[in-house]
C-alpha cells in the first residue's frame, strides 16, 4: 500500500491513468444520475404543485410545491450524518452503493404515485416522504463520492480530479432539463402536464440499473484500506467529529467561511435564474429550459478549469472571489435579464410603476402555504391579485381602503370581510378585471415575446452566473477534503456540506419567493444569496486556511 502511495504521488505532472479515469467515471456517473433524479422534482415544481397540492390557490401551489422540494435538502445533514458514519466505519464504496439504490428508487416510486384527485392528501405526504428519502440519501452521496475520488488522486491533482465530480450536479440538472424536453416535445405540452411529467421520473430506473452496476466495480479507496490494515479506523466517528472542539470547530468554518456561501451562488445561478424566467418574467417553460441547458453546457468546462487552477493558486481565493463577485452583481445582472428576457415588462415597469397604497396595519404575510388563511383585507386582496399575476410592485402607506395605482389609472381594492360569499365573488371578479385592463393599457404583457428576446445575450447572462457556480463549487470538494482527517473524513465533510446546500442553499427558491410575495419587488429575493455570501466571504478571509499543500494521508 506504501508503495501504491508513492507511486500515486510520482504522478503530478503526469497524465491521468485508465485506472484514475475509471475511478472518477464511476463515482461520477453514479452522482450524475443521484442529481438527475433531484433535480427532476426542482425543475417540474410548477406541475407537482398543481398535481399534488390542487386544494391550494396558484402562488401557494408553488411555493408549498418548493417547500416540499426543500424538504428533501432539509434532511440532507441527517443523512450526511448517517451515511457519513457508515463510510468512516465500512468503507467508501458500499456506504454510496446504498445510498443510490434508496435514492433510484425513491425516484421511480414518484413517477407512479397517484396525485391528489386520486387519493387525497395522502398524495403530498407520500410525495414529502420520497424527498425526504431522496435526501437523506444525496446526504450520504455526495461526501462518499468526493472522499472516494480526493483518496484516490495525487497530490497536487486533487482539485483537478474532484472537480469532475463537482460538474455531476450541473450535468444532472442537464440531464434533467434535456429529458424533459423530449418528452414535452414527443407527447405535447397538454399530456405532458396531465401525465408525461412522469415520464422522466420512470424511465430512471434504467439509469439506476446502468449505476449500480457500475459502482459494483469499483474497489475501495487506497487511504481507507490502508487505515483499515493499519486498524486506524473511528470506532464514534459522530462522536470525533463533532464531540471535539478540535474537529468541531473546523467543521463550524467550513460551514459558515465556505459552503454557506457557495450554497447560494450555487442555487442561484442553477435554480433561481430559471424560476425567475419562468415566474416574473413570464418566460414559457420550454424556452426557459432550452437557454439555461445552453448556459449549462457553456458553462461546465469551467468547474475543470477552476478545480485545476485550485491546485496551483489554492482553493481559498477563488471560492471567495465567486462569493463577492456574486454579491456585487447580482442586482444589475438580473435586471439587465429582464431587459433581454421581456423587454416590455422593463418598459412598462419604467413608464408605469405600480404601487399598493394601505394601511399597514391591515396588511398580512403574503405567504399562505396551508391554503386555509383567507386573505379578506383589502390589502391583502390587492397584493394577492398582483402577486397571483407576478406583477412587481412597491409598498405605499395609507390609510383606509387599500388602491392600486398603475400608471395614471387607480383601482380601489375592497374588504372582503363579513361579505356575502356571492358578493364577495362578484366583486373579485370586478377587481381582477379591472387591474387586468390597467395593466394591459400600461403595456405590461401577460407573457414575455419569443420575437423580442434577446436570446444571445439571455445566455450570456445566464452562462456568466454559471461561471460564478464554477467558481465557489469547483475547488469545494478538494478542500473540504483536505480540512478533515481520513478516520473521520466522510462524517465530517459531509455535514457542513449538506448543512450549508442542504438548508441555506434548498431553502433559497422558497424563501426568495416568499420574501418577493411580502414586499412585492421581484429582486427583493436576491437580498437570501447576497447576504449569506457576503457572510461566507468575511468569515472565510478571515478565519479559513488554505489547503492545497495538506497532505491528506498524513492529515491524521
Amino acid at each position: 500500500m506504501a508503495s501504491t502511495l508513492a507511486a500515486a504521488g510520482s504522478k503530478v505532472g503526469q497524465p491521468m491513468t485508465a485506472a484514475e479515469r475509471k475511478v472518477i467515471f464511476a463515482s461520477s456517473l453514479g452522482t450524475v444520475f443521484e442529481w438527475y433524479d433531484f433535480y427532476l422534482y426542482g425543475t417540474l415544481a410548477v406541475i407537482i404543485g398543481k398535481q399534488f397540492f390542487t386544494n391550494l390557490d396558484p402562488t401557494s401551489q408553488t411555493i408549498f410545491s418548493l417547500l416540499a422540494f426543500a424538504a428533501g435538502f432539509i434532511v440532507r445533514p441527517f443523512g450526511a450524518l448517517f451515511f457519513g458514519r457508515l463510510g468512516d466505519m465500512i468503507g467508501r464504496k458500499y456506504t454510496f452503493l446504498v445510498t443510490i439504490v434508496i435514492m433510484g428508487l425513491s425516484t421511480f416510486i414518484v413517477g407512479c404515485l397517484p396525485n391528489y384527485a386520486s387519493i387525497g392528501v395522502a398524495a403530498p405526504i407520500i410525495l414529502i416522504g420520497l424527498r425526504m428519502l431522496q435526501g437523506l440519501a444525496l446526504g450520504g452521496e455526495y461526501g462518499g463520492a468526493a472522499t472516494y475520488v480526493a483518496e484516490h488522486a495525487p497530490h497536487g491533482k486533487r482539485g483537478a480530479f474532484t472537480s469532475w465530480i463537482q460538474t455531476t450536479a450541473t450535468l444532472g440538472l442537464f440531464l434533467s432539463l434535456l429529458v424533459i424536453l423530449g418528452t414535452r416535445t414527443i407527447v405535447g405540452e397538454e399530456a405532458f402536464a396531465e401525465w408525461g411529467w412522469r415520464v422522466p421520473f420512470l424511465v430512471s430506473v434504467l439509469l439506476l440499473a446502468v449505476s449500480v452496476w457500475i459502482r459494483l466495480s469499483m474497489n475501495e479507496s487506497p487511504a481507507f484500506k490502508k487505515m483499515k490494515e493499519e486498524g486506524k479506523t473511528s470506532k464514534a466517528p459522530l462522536t470525533e467529529s463533532f464531540g471535539q472542539w478540535k474537529n468541531m470547530k473546523i467543521v463550524i468554518l467550513s460551514l459558515v467561511g465556505l459552503t454557506m456561501g457557495q450554497a447560494v451562488v450555487w442555487y442561484t445561478g442553477q435554480f433561481y435564474a430559471l424560476f425567475f424566467l419562468t415566474g416574473p418574467l413570464k418566460v414559457d417553460n420550454a424556452t426557459a429550459n432550452i437557454l439555461i441547458a445552453i448556459s449549462l453546457m457553456i458553462g461546465t468546462p469551467f468547474f475543470i478549469l477552476f478545480g485545476t487552477l485550485s491546485d496551483k493558486i489554492g482553493r481559498k481565493p477563488i471560492i471567495m472571489a465567486g462569493c463577492l463577485i456574486a454579491a456585487l452583481t447580482y442586482f444589475p445582472l438580473f435586471s439587465a435579464l429582464t431587459e433581454a428576457a421581456n423587454p416590455d415588462l422593463a418598459a412598462a415597469q419604467a413608464k408605469n410603476k405600480v404601487t399598493v397604497t394601505a394601511d399597514p396595519a391591515e396588511c398580512s404575510f403574503q405567504f399562505n402555504p396551508t391554503g386555509v388563511v383567507k386573505f379578506t383585507s383589502s390589502c391583502d386582496v390587492a397584493k394577492q391579485v398582483l402577486a397571483a399575476r407576478a406583477v412587481s410592485y412597491e409598498n405605499v402607506a395609507g390609510t383606509g381602503p387599500a388602491k392600486i395605482s398603475i400608471g395614471d389609472k387607480t383601482i380601489d381594492a375592497f374588504s372582503a370581510k363579513g361579505m356575502p360569499a356571492d358578493e364577495a365573488k362578484a366583486k373579485d371578479a370586478a377587481f381582477k378585471k379591472g387591474v387586468a385592463d390597467a395593466l394591459k393599457d400600461a403595456g405590461y404583457p401577460t407573457k414575455a415575446d419569443p420575437a423580442k428576446m434577446n436570446k444571445p445575450l439571455i445566455v450570456a447572462i445566464l452562462t456568466l452566473l454559471v461561471i460564478y457556480v464554477t467558481m465557489v463549487y469547483g475547488p469545494i470538494a478538494a478542500m473540504l477534503v483536505e480540512m478533515f482527517p481520513t478516520r473521520i473524513r466522510y462524517t465530517s465533510m459531509s455535514l457542513p456540506y449538506h448543512i450549508g446546500n442542504g438548508w441555506f442553499g434548498g431553502l433559497l427558491p422558497a424563501t426568495a419567493l416568499a420574501i418577493v410575495a411580502q414586499t412585492g419587488n421581484m429582486y427583493n429575493g436576491l437580498w437570501y444569496p447576497i447576504i449569506f455570501a457576503s457572510i461566507t466571504f468575511v468569515v472565510g478571509m478571515l478565519f479559513v486556511k488554505e489547503t492545497k499543500d495538506v497532505d491528506i494521508f498524513k492529515n491524521d
